[in-house]
C-alpha cells in the first residue's frame, strides 16, 4: 500500500513536471531609506535573467512597486536611484503559487553624485550600518538551501567561520571557544527567552528550534564586536525579525515530514488599506522515526508544538502598527524503568532514572513605526514573555535477571522543580540622519522580570551513600527584577570609501545591584579598492549570569549566597580584511582577540568556571560564587564563498583558535569548546529538468576539534550515583575529533497557482560515530569500574518532507 502510494504521488509529479505552459507570476515591493525608513519615490527596479530584460517598474510617492507577467524560475533583481548607493539582489526565485515581495533599503551616498553608479550592497552584507565586522545577514533561502541545517536557523549559523554546531542532539551555537549560553536571541528588537523545545535553564539552545523560517524576513547573525544596541551577551546575537504578509493576495502551505506537519497561512486584512496577516503552525510527527526503527538517540518519543502569527496594520502618516508573537510546548517521558535489555541508549537524559519533561514558552508583542520625516525614525516595541519548564525523576532500582533482561526492584522519587519566567519587554530605538555623513541611533531596552522557582530533590543523611530519607529544597519563592539598557550610535561616513562608528552601552541589574557603564563600542570599515575592504571592530560586552543561578540556595542553607553575582564582561578586538575577486566571489579573513573578566569561579580552590557551561540537558547547581575567573580566546578564520549564481553556489570556512580559562585554584586551562580547528566544506547545485521543475543538491562536510573533558572520579560518581570528575585533572583529555557528512536533495514542481516540492535530507549519511559526552550508567552486575562509559551522537538520521503552495 505505501508502496502503492508513493509511486502514485510521483507520477503526478511528474506528471505535473511535463506541463508546457508559460506560468507566470507578479513582483513587487517597497522601498525606503535605510536610515529613516522614508518611502524614496523614482526608484528604477529591474527585473532580469541572464542578460535579458524581464520587466521593470518606478517606486511610487509610497515607495512602492509592482512587475507583473515575470516567467517562475530564477531572476535577478536591480534598483537604483540617484543619490543611493544601488541594491542588488542576485538569483530570486519566482513561484508559481507565491508573490515575490521585496522589501528594499537604499543608503544614501556620502558625496554629491550626478551619473555616476554608487557601490551595490552585496549578498551577505548586514543592513545595519553600525555594524563592521563578525556579521553577516542570513535569509530563508539559505536555511533551506544548506545541506543538514533542517530549516533551523541556529543550524545554518554553525555553516559559517568561528561558529561550532558539533552536537547532533542540539542546536547550542559555540561561537569562537564560548559557551553557548553567551549567545543573544533577539526578535522585533527585543531580548527574548531560549526560542527552543525541550530547553534547559542557563542553555541558548535546544534539540529542535521554536522558530520557523517560513515566516522570518532578512535576519542579521554577529560573532564578536557587535553595535551598541546589542547587550547582555559576551559572544554572539541573533537579531530576527519577521516578515509582513501579502497585503493582496492569500497564499497557503501544508507540509508534511519527519519533524513535524505544518500549516501556514498569509494574506491581506484589508487590500485598500494594505493590512495582512501570517499565521503559522507545526506539530511534531517524530513518532515516524519509531515505526521506522530510525535511532533518534533515546527511545522516548518527543512531542511538541508551535505557532506563530503577525497582523500588520500600515497607516496613513508613514507609521505602522505590527501585533505579533511566537510560542511552543514540548514533552518527553525518558523511562529507564521500561527498558529490557541493558544496551539502549539515552543522550538526552541521565540512565538511572525515569524523567517527565515539559517546556513552554511564548510572546506576544506589539510594535508600532513611525517616519517621523525624512530624517527621524522611531520603532517602539511592547511585548510580554514566559517561559516554563516542569520535570519530575523517579530514581530507577533494578536487576538483570536469569534471561539478561532488566527487572526492575522499586522507583524511588527523586526530585521535582517548576521554573517560570515572566517578561515585560519594551524596546525603542530612534534614527535620526543628520546629513548624508552622520547618523545617530539612539535607545534603550528595559526588561521587567518576575520568577517562580520551586525544586526539592531527595538527599542522603549521610554524605557518599544512597539511603536517600530526605528532601532538600534548593529553590522556593518568588522573585523580581528589572534589566535596564541605554545605548547611543554615531557614524560618520567620511566618503563612500571610509566610515567610522562609535557606541556607548550600559546595563543595570537591580537583582544584583550590577552596573557596567559605559561599555565602548569602536568601528571602522575602510574601503582600499573598490573590490577590497578593510575593517576594525573593539569593544567592551557584559552578560548576565544565567538567571535562576542568582536565588540557588545550597543543601540545609537558607541563604541565597549568588544573589550578587555581577556581569560577566568581555573585549574584543577584530581585524577583517575581505576581497570580491569576481562579482559573486569573495574572501574573507578575521583575525580576534577576547579578554574575559569577573566570572564566577567557586569561592573554594577548584576547577570550575561558568564559562565551561551552557551546554547540553543538566543544569548546573552552584555552590558559593565569586566573579574572580577570567578567561581568553583568540584565532583567525578563513571564508570562501560563491553566492549562488549560474546555478550553483560554495562555501568554505576554517577557524583555527584557542580557548583557554582560569578557575579560583590559579591553573589555565582548556575550555570544554576549545576544539582548536572547524572546517566546513559546503556546495550547492541546482538542475533544471524543464521549464517548470528543478532538481536541487546539496553536500557538507564538518569536521571539528573534540570537546574537552577529565577524568571520572569513579568511587565518588558510584556513591552519589551521578557523573563526578576529577576535579585537578579537569579537561585534561580531549575527545576524538568530529566528522559529519551530510546530503540534501529536493524536486520542486511549478503548476499554475500551486508549487509542490519533495525533500530529502541525509544527515550523517557515513553514520559516523561522535562521542558526545561521558555519562553515569549505573553497572547491574556490580562492576564499579564500568559505571562511566562514552555516550555516542546520532547517526544516520534521513529526514524526508513533501511541502504544496498554494
Amino acid at each position: 500500500m505505501q508502496k502503492k502510494a508513493f509511486l502514485l504521488l510521483f507520477s503526478l509529479l511528474f506528471c505535473c513536471g511535463l506541463f508546457s505552459q508559460t506560468i507566470t507570476q507578479t513582483i513587487r515591493g517597497h522601498v525606503v531609506d535605510t536610515d529613516s525608513k522614508f518611502p524614496l519615490f523614482g526608484a528604477v527596479i529591474t527585473v532580469m535573467k541572464d542578460s535579458s530584460v524581464l520587466g521593470g517598474a518606478n517606486s511610487n510617492d509610497k515607495g512602492e512597486f509592482l512587475i507583473q507577467g515575470i516567467p517562475v524560475g530564477r531572476v535577478k533583481v536591480s534598483c537604483t536611484l540617484l543619490g543611493y548607493g544601488d541594491r542588488k539582489f542576485d538569483n530570486l526565485m519566482v513561484t508559481s503559487a507565491k508573490e515575490l515581495i521585496l522589501e528594499i533599503d537604499l543608503e544614501q551616498s556620502a558625496e554629491v553624485v550626478s551619473e555616476v553608479e554608487i557601490k551595490a550592497t552585496r549578498d551577505g552584507e548586514v543592513m545595519n550600518e553600525m555594524a563592521t565586522v563578525s556579521a553577516r545577514q542570513f535569509s530563508v533561502s539559505e536555511t533551506d538551501r544548506y545541506a543538514g541545517s533542517r530549516g533551523d536557523p541556529a543550524r545554518m549559523a554553525s555553516n559559517f567561520a568561528g561558529v561550532q554546531g558539533a552536537d547532533d542532539s542540539r542546536n547550542d551555537i559555540v561561537i569562537r571557544g564560548n559557551s553557548p549560553q553567551g549567545v543573544l536571541w533577539r526578535m522585533e528588537g527585543t531580548d527574548i527567552p531560549n526560542p527552543n523545545h525541550f530547553n534547559i535553564p542557563g542553555t541558548a539552545g535546544g534539540p529542535v528550534s521554536i522558530i520557523n523560517n517560513k515566516y522570518l524576513a532578512n535576519s542579521d547573525f554577529y560573532t564578536g564586536a557587535f553595535p551598541a544596541e546589542y547587550g547582555n551577551s559576551i559572544s554572539g546575537v541573533f537579531d530576527l525579525r519577521m516578515r509582513n504578509g501579502n497585503n493582496q493576495k492569500h497564499e497557503f502551505s501544508g507540509q508534511f515530514g519527519f519533524l513535524g506537519t505544518e500549516a501556514f497561512a498569509e494574506g491581506p486584512i484589508n487590500k485598500e488599506k494594505g493590512s495582512s496577516y501570517i499565521a503559522s503552525y507545526r506539530y511534531s510527527t517524530l513518532k515516524l522515526f519509531s515505526l521506522l526503527g530510525i535511532e533518534i538517540g533515546t527511545d522516548a518519543i518527543p512531542q511538541y508544538q508551535d505557532g506563530a502569527f503577525r497582523l500588520f496594520f500600515p497607516g496613513k502618516k508613514n507609521n505602522s502598527i505590527a501585533i505579533w508573537g511566537i510560542g511552543g510546548a514540548s514533552k518527553v517521558d525518558i523511562l529507564i524503568s521500561r527498558q529490557k535489555t541493558p544496551d539502549q541508549r539515552n543522550i538526552y537524559g541521565n540512565n538511572d532514572r525515569d524523567q517527565y519533561f515539559k517546556t513552554r514558552m511564548g510572546i506576544v508583542g506589539l510594535t508600532y513605526s513611525k517616519t517621523i520625516s525624512e530624517k527621524t525614525f522611531v520603532k517602539t516595541t511592547l511585548a510580554l514573555m514566559a517561559d516554563e519548564v516542569d520535570s519530575f525523576h523517579q530514581l530507577v532500582f533494578r536487576h538483570l535477571d536469569t534471561k539478561n533482561e532488566y527487572s526492575v526492584d522499586s522507583l524511588i522519587n527523586l526530585l521535582r522543580y517548576n521554573f517560570r519566567q515572566t517578561k515585560l519587554s519594551s524596546a525603542t530605538t530612534l534614527n535620526y540622519k543628520v546629513n548624508s555623513h552622520f547618523t545617530l541611533k539612539m535607545g534603550a531596552n528595559v526588561d521587567a522580570y518576575r520568577w517562580n522557582m520551586l525544586d526539592s530533590v531527595r538527599t542522603s543523611l549521610i554524605p557518599g551513600t544512597i539511603d536517600y530519607t530526605q528532601f532538600s529544597t534548593r529553590w522556593n519563592g518568588i522573585e523580581n527584577g528589572v534589566l535596564i539598557q541605554p545605548y547611543a550610535s554615531l557614524r560618520w561616513k567620511l566618503n563612500d570609501d571610509l566610515s567610522f562608528s562609535v557606541g556607548l552601552h550600559g546595563a543595570f541589574f537591580s537583582t544584583s545591584k550590577s552596573l557596567s557603564i559605559p561599555e565602548p563600542r569602536v568601528g571602522l570599515k575602510y574601503s582600499i579598492k573598490p573590490n577590497q575592504t578593510l575593517s576594525f571592530g573593539l569593544g567592551r560586552h557584559s552578560q548576565l549570569q544565567p538567571l535562576y543561578m542568582y536565588f540557588y540556595k545550597p543543601y540545609n542553607d537558607n541563604r541565597q549566597p549568588n544573589r550578587d553575582m555581577d556581569f560577566t564582561k568581555s573585549d574584543h578586538v577584530i581585524l577583517s580584511y575581505q576581497i570580491i575577486l569576481k562579482k559573486n566571489l569573495r574572501i574573507l579573513s578575521e583575525i580576534y582577540y577576547q579578554k574575559l573578566f569577573n566570572v564566577p569561579v567557586e569561592i573554594n580552590s577548584s576547577s570550575f568556571s561558568l564559562l565551561n557551561t551552557g551546554a547540553g540537558f543538566s543544569r548546573f547547581f552552584p555552590g558559593e560564587l565569586m566573579n574572580a575567573g577570567t578567561g581568553r580566546n583568540y584565532g583567525i578564520e578563513f571564508t570562501v564563498e560563491k553566492f549562488f549564481d549560474r546555478s550553483w553556489l560554495f562555501l568554505f570556512t576554517a577557524s583555527l583558535f584557542d580557548s583557554k580559562y582560569t578557575g579560583s585554584d590559579g591553573v589555565q586551562r582548556n575550555t570544554d569548546f576549545n576544539g582548536k580547528y572547524a572546517l566546513n566544506i559546503l556546495g550547492g547545485k541546482e538542475w533544471n529538468i524543464n521549464q517548470h521543475s528543478m532538481l536541487n543538491t546539496g553536500l557538507k562536510i564538518t569536521t571539528a576539534g573534540g570537546r574537552w573533558y577529565g577524568p571520572a572520579d569513579i568511587a565518588a560518581s558510584n556513591a552519589t550515583r551521578e557523573l563526578v570528575f576529577a576535579d585537578s585533572l579537569r579537561n585534561s583529555l580531549q575527545f576524538k575529533p568530529y566528522f559529519r557528512l551530510d546530503l540534501k536533495i529536493n524536486y520542486k514542481i511549478d503548476r499554475p497557482k500551486v508549487n509542490h516540492e519533495i525533500g530529502l535530507d541525509l544527515v550523517n549519511i557515513l553514520n559516523t560515530k561522535n562521542v558526545l559526552k561521558l555519562t553515569y550508567a549505573p553497572d547491574e552486575n556490580n562492576d564499579p569500574n564500568s559505571s562511566i562509559r562514552e555516550e555516542y551522537q546520532l547517526g544516520f538520521l534521513p529526514l524526508f518532507y513533501y511541502k504544496i503552495d498554494f
